[in-house]
Order: structure tokens, then sequence, then C-alpha cells
């Protein structure tokens, strides 16, 4: 599948776990359904590259937008932090 490449900022907020916003709704770009990501949240698994470090996530709905989530470890990888504007390259990860 396509790889799908934005560039967003960092934000915090999210129940202490950074994230940056999604451009597009996963569902209608891939035509995959969301799963189940654990109890109360569903949402798209993906992989990708943010600042030339690979990395595995999850894309969520929130407020009728999507979120990226970029755990602690993803963070120090790739030298980023809340307010960054940074390039992500992402697609499924079935």
């Amino acid at each position: 599948m396509k790889s799908e490449t934005f560039s967003g900022t960092i934000l915090s907020g999210h129940k202490d776990i950074l994230a940056v916003e999604v451009p597009f709704n996963p569902t209608e770009k891939w035509s995959i359904e969301p799963r189940k990501l654990w109890p109360g949240r569903n949402g798209h698994i993906v992989k990708g590259k943010l600042n030339g470090v690979s990395f595995h996530s999850c894309i969520v709905p929130r407020m009728k937008r999507f979120f990226m989530l970029i755990d602690d470890d993803l963070q120090a990888a790739a030298g980023v932090s809340a307010g960054d504007t940074i390039k992500v390259s992402i697609q499924p990860d079935e």
C-alpha cells in the first residue's frame, strides 16, 4: 500500500503522549476499517519514518480529527518535542 507523507506540528496534551494531526481519514484513504487498539479505543496501526527514524504507531480519532501518537521512544530517537514541525511518511501496518 502506498505511503502517505505530510507535515505537521507535534502537539502535547494527549494523555501525556505527544501526537501529530493526520490530515486525512485513514479509513477513507486506505479503505481499511479501524480495529480495536485497547479498551474503548479503535484506530489504525501504522508504520513509517519520522526524521529518518523508522517506527510503529497508531492513528486514533478524536473530535472528528485523526492523530498519530508519538511515544517517548520515538520522540527521543527522532530528536523531536512538542511544538516542532515534522515531516512524516506512514502506511498501514497490517
